[in-house]
C-alpha cells in the first residue's frame, strides 16, 4: 500500500522509486501484484507517466486511511513494548541536503533508535502531528500553532511556478499582481486556513484542487495553472520558477506537541537546528 500511494502521488514510477529509496523494477512488480490481487488496473500507463484509474482513485483514499491506522498501531505497540523509537513527519523534498545532513547526524548521535519516517501530502502541514501519527515534523510554516511548539530552521525565497512557454516565464522577477486573473492550484476544503492563504498569495483563488507536489506540477504542465513554490528544488525542463519580490519567504520548521518531554524529540530538534544552519 505504501508503494501504491507513492506512485499515486508522484504519478511516475521513477520518481516514486526514488522517494521510496528502491529501484524501479521491484516497485513495478509490487504494483502489478497488487493489481492482480484486486483484479483491476490501478493506473493507466504512458511513456510520460501514469494516471489513476477510477478503481485507483477509490483505493487511494482507502490506502491513506489504512496507512494512518497502521502508523498509529505501530506507535502504540512500540510504546507498550518500551522500544526506543521516534516517528518523523516530512513534508516536501526528502532529498533536501539539510535533511540528508540531519539524518546522518541523528543516526550518529542515536545509533540504537528506530527512526520511522512518515512522508505526507500537502493537505496537513503538521504531517499528522495533531493526530498522533508522528512525534516531530519537518515542515513549512505558516499553520495553526495552537498547542504546538515551533522551531524555525531556515527560510527560502518563493517564486511562481510556470510552464516554460508561459510569457511570464521570460521575466526575471514577478509581483503577485502579475498573476491576477490566472488559475492557481488549491488545496482541498478543510486544509489549514493559514497554510492555504499563504500558498494562495493571501487571497482566494480559482483552479484545480491538489494534494501532492507532483499534482501541483502536473496542474501547471497540463493546464497552465500557476502556483507558488520555494526556490531551489530542480523542476522538469518544461517548468520554471520565477522569483516573487513581494512574497514573504517560506519558513522550514521543526514542530512538536507542547509539553512533550521525550528526550529523543528534544535531541532531534537541537541536531536539526545545527544541521540546517551549516552552509
Amino acid at each position: 500500500m505504501r508503494y501504491f500511494v507513492a506512485v499515486a502521488e508522484e504519478l511516475h514510477f521513477g520518481r516514486a522509486a526514488t522517494r521510496l529509496h528502491i529501484s524501479q523494477p521491484p516497485l513495478s512488480r509490487a504494483i502489478k501484484q497488487l493489481e492482480a490481487d484486486i483484479g483491476a488496473l490501478l493506473f493507466t500507463r504512458s511513456p510520460t507517466g501514469v494516471t489513476l484509474t477510477p478503481v485507483g482513485s477509490v483505493l487511494l483514499d482507502e490506502a491513506r486511511a489504512l496507512l494512518d491506522h497502521a502508523d498509529r498501531l505501530r506507535a502504540r505497540v512500540g510504546t507498550a513494548a518500551g522500544t526506543a523509537a521516534i516517528t518523523v513527519g516530512l513534508l516536501g523534498d526528502g532529498t533536501d541536503p539539510d535533511t540528508t545532513r540531519l539524518a546522518a547526524a541523528y543516526r550518529r548521535h542515536h545509533p540504537g533508535v528506530d527512526i520511522r519516517i512518515r512522508d505526507t501530502d500537502l493537505t496537513d502541514p503538521t504531517c499528522g502531528l495533531r493526530a498522533g501519527l508522528v512525534d516531530v515534523a519537518l515542515t513549512r510554516a505558516p499553520f495553526d500553532e495552537t498547542a504546538l511548539t515551533v522551531r524555525a530552521l531556515r527560510t527560502d525565497p518563493v517564486g511562481a511556478v510556470l510552464r516554460a512557454d508561459d510569457p511570464l516565464a521570460r521575466r526575471d522577477r514577478l509581483h503577485l499582481a502579475d498573476l491576477d486573473g490566472r488559475r492557481w492550484f488549491r488545496f482541498p476544503p478543510g486544509t489549514d486556513p493559514a497554510w492555504q492563504s499563504y500558498w494562495n498569495g493571501g487571497r482566494p483563488r480559482e483552479g484545480p484542487v491538489v494534494r501532492a507536489v507532483q499534482e501541483c506540477l502536473q496542474a501547471v504542465l497540463w493546464n497552465g495553472t500557476v502556483g507558488l513554490a520555494p526556490l531551489g528544488p530542480d523542476l522538469p525542463g518544461e517548468l520554471t520558477v520565477v522569483p516573487l519580490v513581494d512574497m514573504a519567504p517560506s519558513r522550514v520548521v521543526a514542530v512538536w506537541n507542547d509539553g512533550d518531554a521525550n528526550p529523543l524529540i528534544r535531541s532531534f530538534v537541537e541536531i536539526a537546528t545545527a544541521a540546517y544552519r551549516r552552509p
